[in-house]
């Protein structure tokens, strides 16, 4: 993948022409590296001298209503996804680059730009502009922000813990905690943990490929806690016997490859990784990977096939990654904000950890509130705070007086809330029951400027765009979905039957949860706007 992406830099021409060439270097057939490079969005895309990429996620699209990709194209003269005819400039959508909190943004090279001004910024009439993630605690005791907020230093527990505790001591405390996974899936993480069996070769891989649009909780963690990250992976490997971990790192977060590398580099220095460790037995390499662009390749199964250089397609179940995962070993996949919490519950117990949240959620979660709010930024809350003190409350209601009309929980195929439907607390358990889901926790409000029209068009264009192609239901139904939207029904007429049926089929056959969860999530929004969606409720 490497070489892949050393071959694309600076080229406008297609995988076609350079892509063999890799697959030779290193005694492959050219479909080897015809299949990756075709798959991944930075891989297919071109690439001139200067590389803008623009974001079109939902929180962005929100800020505006989509308006600014248009005027991003005018101003640079190039269509997204082509590069100008002069080849000094290629112009790539992409779906989230963690500004979600100051959109529209796009990144010029390695220069973020946001904001109402962002096409001036992009044309250098306007000065770039990327303010720092906004960041608060709820809780009177963070679990996750305490490096973030209060400069509690990282690389605390680990040396205590490798040379006075076992294994089984960590993954008691982590069992006690009833920690679930915060990458959407909300599995126990200790079972994950016990299901390799401690086998010889495990791998631990902290999932940082956080494209949620809406949420950029991993990215803060990644860039202000590096250290408390890459310590929770290390509690992690310990726990697990693994001698190996791994962090994927989305090529949309250039700030946060560096902050990590440079992470690593000195928790090498500092003897928390390598041979040896403190004086123990205990042996560690953590490496730092970057992905190329694919929103289902976040997906643990398409995240192991990246990484062995494929494309980042969902595989069937059984056998599971910790199992049988990343080059045949057992494979735990655990989310960057699962493992920043695991330090906490390590140094001060598993017990205090579960005091927290509610019963069956234990815990706290960073939730994250998109532009269009009064004060959007990322909040550590405990589960079970209602949504509606996060929108009135800690996001202030939304900016300019606008009014709310929906709000998006859990990313682009989570779910939908009406302005009036937000007494509901923040646990997976009871955003299902209303047809909503808690995902990353990034909540994207829309205004009543956006037209339901527009919004439910949005949905499926991401559908279709990061569909991975490897099971029918979903690469034809999602491209059919659109087709539908786009088209609209008559004025008094509902999509009718052939829609219903569409429905039932990307939910029961898609291999994957990406396909399965496009209906529920169109459902919850046809039911959020009411009359004005009549029929998408299917």
């Amino acid at each position: 993948m490497e070489s892949l992406a050393r071959a694309r830099a600076g080229t406008a021409d297609g995988p076609e022409v350079w892509a063999p060439g890799v697959a030779a270097g290193v005694g492959l057939p050219a479909a080897a590296a015809l299949g990756p490079a075709t798959y991944y969005a930075d891989l297919a895309a071109p690439h001139s001298r200067r590389h803008v990429r623009v974001c079109a996620a939902t929180a962005c699209f929100a800020a505006q209503g989509g308006r600014h990709l248009a005027e991003v194209e005018r101003e640079l003269g190039v269509t997204a996804g082509e590069a100008s005819p002069d080849g000094t400039t290629s112009l790539q959508a992409v779906r989230c680059l963690g500004y979600c909190y100051a959109g529209p943004a796009a990144l010029d090279g390695g220069t973020p730009c946001t904001g109402a001004t962002l096409a001036g910024q992009l044309a250098g009439r306007e000065p770039p502009r990327a303010p720092e993630i906004p960041a608060a605690d709820d809780t009177g005791d963070p679990v996750l922000l305490g490096g973030v907020l209060h400069g509690e230093p990282a690389w605390q527990v680990w040396p205590r813990t490798v040379t006075t505790r076992t294994p089984e001591d960590v993954h008691q405390a982590v069992a006690e905690s009833g920690l679930r996974g915060r990458g959407g899936a909300g599995f126990r993480v200790a079972s994950k943990w016990a299901a390799t069996g401690r086998r010889p070769g495990t791998v631990v891989v902290a999932n940082g490929d956080e494209g949620d649009p809406g949420s950029y909780a991993d990215r803060l963690l990644m860039e202000a806690a590096p250290g408390r990250v890459l310590e929770g992976l290390a509690l992690a490997c310990f726990a697990c016997g693994a001698h190996q971990g791994m962090v994927l790192v989305r090529s949309e977060y250039p700030r946060t490859l560096a902050h990590l590398r440079e992470a690593v580099s000195q928790a090498y220095a500092d003897g928390h990784l390598g041979r040896s460790i403190h004086g123990t037995t205990t042996e560690l390499d953590i490496r730092v990977v970057e992905g190329a662009g694919s929103y289902v390749a976040g997906e643990e199964t398409a995240l192991i096939a990246g990484l062995e250089g494929g494309r980042g397609c969902a595989r069937p179940r059984p056998p599971f990654p910790t199992e049988r995962g990343l080059w045949d070993a057992p494979t735990v996949v655990n989310n960057v904000e699962t493992l920043a919490a695991v330090p906490w519950i390590v140094r001060r117990g598993g017990a205090a950890y579960a005091e927290r949240g509610t019963s069956d959620e234990t815990g706290t979660k960073l939730v994250c509130l998109s532009e269009r709010f009064a004060r959007p930024g990322a909040y550590e809350v405990e589960l079970g705070t209602p949504v509606r003190r996060i929108v009135t409350e800690l996001g202030g209601g939304l900016k300019d007086g606008a009014e709310l009309a929906v709000v998006q929980i859990g990313g682009p195929l989570g779910g939908f809330l009406a302005a009036d439907a937000l007494d509901v607390p923040l646990t997976e358990a009871d955003l299902a029951a209303r047809g909503a889901a808690l995902g990353h926790a990034g909540l994207v409000a829309f205004d009543r400027s956006v037209a339901p029209e527009d919004v439910l068009r949005h949905i499926w264009q991401f559908a279709a765009a990061e569909s991975c192609g490897a099971c029918s239901p979903c690469r034809v139904g999602s491209r059919r979905g659109l087709e539908m939207a786009s088209a609209g029904a008559p004025p008094g007429e509902e999509p009718g039957e052939e829609y219903g049926r569409l429905a039932r089929l990307l939910a029961e056959a898609s291999l994957c949860a990406f396909g399965r969860r496009i209906p529920p999530a169109v459902r919850s929004l046809a039911r959020a706007y009411g009359d004005r969606l009549a029929g998408w409720d299917r």
